[in-house]
Order: structure tokens, then sequence, then C-alpha cells
């Protein structure tokens, strides 16, 4: 289970995962399936709370912008592209698409499709889409939804579903592209290729990718040296406070190739967690010890901010919870893995690294 900027896991659907498990997993699937919940809420409990201590440079309606290629595409159609789940998909039409995640809709937008995407998961939240009928919240997808606006392509990923929804959708004869989903920076430029050679513009996609990766390697490129010698140790943590969920990220958490990129090193996964989320713990966040913690805005936001946030046992004791140093990125980009990935890297950057931070 990783959790993505969809706000649901890219493994197997959580539901019926949860129904698959012996007895004895009862309590274990019991967290996951509050966490799935959770995940598909646009909107969480709790105050506003305190901002972080070291609050990025970029307004929040910067963020929640795409910013689309110079130019109208002209797609050479039609094209037949391989699904992820195996299929061959042919496209003869672009002219009404519905992404069913949002970071699909972040790459079809940025690729120059706006005018011609009809509909929106509701993780879709960028300014662009927002007008946009919501059809699905990516595990709940309705196929009526989608197949009563006529779509002549859909765009999936793996993690989509139920897959009930997607066969009738298939069986109504729209062509429905899967896509696998991005894990880390390696799989940016993957998904914008899968994108636009399913949309009839590879060339578009190929600018795409190669004005994405540049950004990313300047930003990348403004981190400063570590006069210690010692890279700031991050942790990335999961919170849904309404939901009473508070999670620890792993090496399969979706966070560790961003922490890696700006320069920190992956608390939890340096601590020896191999998978995706463990419930937090005293022992589990002294052994991680971090010197920051990222947070999800509003993860941060449902716990109250930062004195709700050293409230939960173990984080007063870290570094990170005596210095009271958080990074916060909006949820609905940070681990998008997409288009607008450097100004995640710039934000991550940007308050890491703030003056008098550690790293300095």
């Amino acid at each position: 289970m990783r959790i993505s900027q969809d706000f649901a896991p890219t493994g197997p659907d959580v539901a019926t995962t949860a129904r698959r498990r012996p007895a004895r997993g009862r309590a274990a699937a019991a967290l996951t399936a509050a966490v799935a919940f959770a995940l598909v809420l646009t909107g969480c409990g709790g105050g506003s709370g305190a901002a972080p201590k070291f609050a990025s440079a970029k307004s929040s309606a910067d963020a929640d912008r795409v910013e689309p290629l110079a130019g109208a595409p002209a797609p050479k159609l039609p094209v037949t592209v391989d699904s992820a789940d195996g299929k061959k998909v042919t496209i003869d039409s672009t002219d009404r698409i519905v992404p069913l995640t949002g970071s699909l809709s972040e790459i079809v937008f940025t690729l120059g499709f706006g005018k011609q995407v009809v509909a929106r998961d509701i993780t879709a939240t960028f300014e662009q889409a927002e007008k946009l009928p919501v059809v699905t919240r990516a595990h709940d997808v309705s196929a009526e939804s989608v197949l009563s606006l006529k779509p002549t392509i859909v765009l999936a990923d793996t993690t989509t579903g139920p897959s009930e929804a997607i066969d009738q959708i298939r069986d109504a004869g729209i062509p429905l592209l899967v896509v696998e989903p991005a894990k880390g920076l390696g799989d940016v430029g993957r998904r914008i290729d899968t994108v636009a050679e399913a949309l009839g513009v590879p060339s578009a996609g190929t600018e795409l990718k190669e004005r994405t990766e540049k950004r990313i390697a300047d930003v990348q490129k403004s981190i400063p040296d570590h006069t210690d010698g010692k890279k700031p140790r991050v942790a990335f943590l999961y919170l849904r406070g309404s939901a009473s969920v508070y999670l620890l990220g792993g090496a399969e958490s979706g966070a560790s190739s961003l922490l890696e990129a700006a320069g920190a090193v992956d608390a939890g996964k340096e601590s020896g967690l191999d998978k995706d989320f463990t419930a937090i713990t005293s022992e589990a966040l002294a052994k991680a010890a971090p010197d920051a913690i990222l947070l999800m805005t509003k993860g941060f936001e449902s716990v109250g901010g930062m004195d709700g946030l050293v409230k939960i046992p173990g984080i007063a004791e870290t570094p990170a919870g005596m210095d009271r140093r958080v990074v916060t990125v909006d949820d609905g980009v940070l681990l998008n893995y997409g288009p607008r990935t450097d100004r995640v890297l710039t934000e991550i950057v940007e308050q890491l690294y703030a003056k008098g931070g550690k790293g300095q």
C-alpha cells in the first residue's frame, strides 16, 4: 500500500485485501480499512493549526495550477497502445477524455488537452479542472457516470477500481488505457510518454518530459551543501486525525525518492522499515530519529497543527519534535510524480534548508 497523490493505495484495492485476510489479521485489516476510508476524503477534521516552522515561499495558488505546454497539440490518430493490464487499446479520438485519477488528469491538462477533458476524479484539485463533474473517487469509479459523458478515451491506472466498473466501461466499447502508477522520480517520464502516446502526441510527451526532468535537475542544483557532512533525516508521516490514522512511512511509502532527491535521508526507510507504512509508536519514532517531519498539509491540519502533532506519542522526543520542525506540501501534489514534481521538490528543499535549519 503506497499512499499517492490520489489519496488511495497504488497496490490492490485495500477493501478487497482486507476481506481476504484471515481472522488473525483482522486488527491490521481494520487499520488498512480505516486508511482506505481516510484516503478518499477531500477534507479532514481538525483545526487549521499553526503554520509550519519553515514556510514555503510558493503560494498555494501557484501550486494548485498546471502549466500546459505552449501551442495546441495536433494528435495523429488512430494509435494502438499497450495497456498495463495486458490489453491492446486503439484510440481514434481525443474529443472527450476522462482521466480516472488526479495525477493522470494533470498530465493530460499539461499536454494541452484540458478543453477535451469532460470529467475528473475527486483528487484532480488543480484550478483548471475544479469545475468539471466528479465521476470517480479512485477506488469507487461510477461506470454509469463515466458512460453518460460519452467519452472517446478513458485513462486509469492499476489501482483504479472496482474491476467490475472497468469491465463495464470496456464492454460498452470505450477505449480504456491502464497506466502503471508512479513510485518515484524515475517513473515521471514513463507516465508522461505513455499518456502522450495514447493521445497521439508523442513529440509533445517528449517535450514535457524533458521540461519536467530539467526543472527537477535545476531544483537539485539549488540544494546547499551539508556543512556537518550529514544529510538531514526526514520521516514521512501520514496522518488523518479525524479517522485516527497515524502512520510512519517506510521504503515503499512513495516519499523516499523525493526525500533522497532533496538531499535527505528517508528516516523510516533508513530505520529498517522496508514496506510501506507502519503504525506510529514511540519505539519506531525513536529508531527513525528524524530531524524533520514531512506531512501532507491536510494531515497536519487534521491533528491541530504543530501543537497537536507533538502530542502524538513519541513525536515530542524526536529531534524534529523538539525543534518543532516540519515540512508540509499540499495533499494533491506531494506524491504525484508528474509535471509538477519540480514544484514539490522546490517546496521540500526551501523548507528543509530554510535559514537556521539543520542541513545548512
